[in-house]
């Protein structure tokens, strides 16, 4: 698969396969086209040449509003830099996710991440009054609100000390959701890498 973006800069990337509730970890420089293939996976841009399938659905064959349509319902995302709804709470941004992504309400979802992840306690604090690592596990319940089939994570660990990046690693493996979650998890932080059997190199 590969992409150009129009002011010339081109990458080519290689063959990447995620099981259902499999993990795996792509690594590289700053540079090196990670954010560029999260992405094409998401279907925020769309590929120059390759397919890009996920959940059985070749999305690379979608039209721009179904695109924005399956990437609501079937993937979740976590980004470098965290962007909250500063005025709303935590359970409110989460409700936000569900009601934006056009999924189905549900609460007990949303009161089940937050117990999993150990934030209950945080439900109605604002985004803005969180440390690092609430912040960082509210950013995982964010991306799982929806129940999607696959997280993309952009450097989730980039700014965190060791003990909060470990947190991360423990809990990105527990049983969050009924339904297996694949995980494709960008980054440069060497620390991960120990902790993948599936890493890809850019």
């Amino acid at each position: 698969m590969s992409y150009k973006y129009p002011a010339g800069s081109e990458f080519n990337f290689p063959d990447l396969e995620c099981a259902v509730g499999e993990k795996i970890l792509v690594t590289g420089q700053s540079g090196n086209g990670k954010t560029t293939l999260l992405h094409l996976i998401s279907g925020i841009l769309s590929p120059s040449e390759g397919k890009i399938w996920i959940d059985n659905t070749c999305t690379t064959d979608l039209k721009n509003n179904e695109k924005d349509s399956f990437r609501g319902q079937k993937t979740g995302m976590i980004f470098q830099k965290h962007f909250f709804m500063e005025s709303l709470s935590v359970l409110e941004n989460l409700k936000a996710a569900q009601r934006l992504s056009g999924s189905r309400r549900d609460e007990e979802h949303l009161v089940h991440l937050m117990e999993k992840l150990g934030i209950s306690n945080l439900s109605g604090k604002k985004p803005y009054k969180l440390s690092q690592g609430e912040q960082q596990r509210f950013s995982i319940a964010r991306a799982l609100a929806n129940k999607p089939a696959l997280v993309l994570a952009d450097e989730p660990t980039s700014s965190l000390d060791d003990k909060n990046c470990e947190l991360f690693l423990d809990l990105i493996t527990l049983p969050l959701t009924k339904n297996p979650v694949s995980w494709v998890i960008a980054t440069h932080d060497q620390r991960l890498k120990n902790h993948f059997t599936n890493v890809y190199t850019l």
